[in-house]
């Protein structure tokens, strides 16, 4: 091999390092949060993650992966190409409560003229917590924005059902934690990458 290709290899292996330091995990409450994931041939970035606290009870993490990195709900809900939520408990729940509470995010956050068209995704997914009965400490559960396909909602890495074909409802989902009556305040500021 020529000394000229050597270097460029030595260069190219150098490079493929330095990106790979800066990928490292990030770790909150025990759960590692990649800063770089694929979904479905597309890379995405961490905008942002925090835990959601219920007073001071750490109760899960969320993760937002986009294409590009944002700073305001609008920038994130209007920017094209696939999205990722991911959620990791920290403690058992009930399931079913746990869709209530998601239900009642996206109403507190949506204009009540959206609702009507919102109605069949919310049913579908509250089906979808009721059949699981209970989520335990460390199950995952991920929504995933994919332009061709939907909404699809994974719960421990296995797809639920069809995915719901309206943008509308994915961001109506995404309100619940970036919306002006979030969950957790805190987490909003988390996932837009301000803290």
């Amino acid at each position: 091999m020529s000394a000229l290709r050597l270097s460029r290899l030595a260069a190219l292996a150098t490079l493929v390092a330095a990106l790979n330091a800066g990928a490292a995990p990030i770790e909150l409450a025990g759960v590692k949060l990649d800063d770089h994931l694929d979904l479905q041939g597309t890379p995405l970035v961490l905008n942002g993650a925090g835990i959601r606290y219920k007073t001071i009870i750490k109760v899960y993490t969320a993760g937002l992966y986009v294409p590009k990195k944002a700073g305001t709900p609008d920038e994130l809900l209007d920017a094209p190409g696939p999205k990722r939520m991911t959620i990791t408990m920290l403690r058992d729940i009930d399931a079913n409560e746990l869709g209530k509470l998601f239900t009642r995010g996206v109403e507190d956050n949506s204009p009540h003229a959206a609702m009507s068209q919102l109605i069949p995704g919310l049913l579908r997914m509250s089906q979808i917590f009721s059949e699981r009965k209970n989520l335990h400490a460390g199950d995952s559960f991920t929504i995933d924005w994919l332009p061709a396909r939907g909404t699809v909602i994974s719960v421990n890495g296995l797809a639920q059902g069809e995915p719901i074909k309206e943008q509308a409802f994915f961001n109506a989902l995404m309100r619940i934690w970036l919306g002006p009556s979030p969950a957790d305040w805190k987490l909003k500021d988390d996932l837009l990458g301000k803290s």
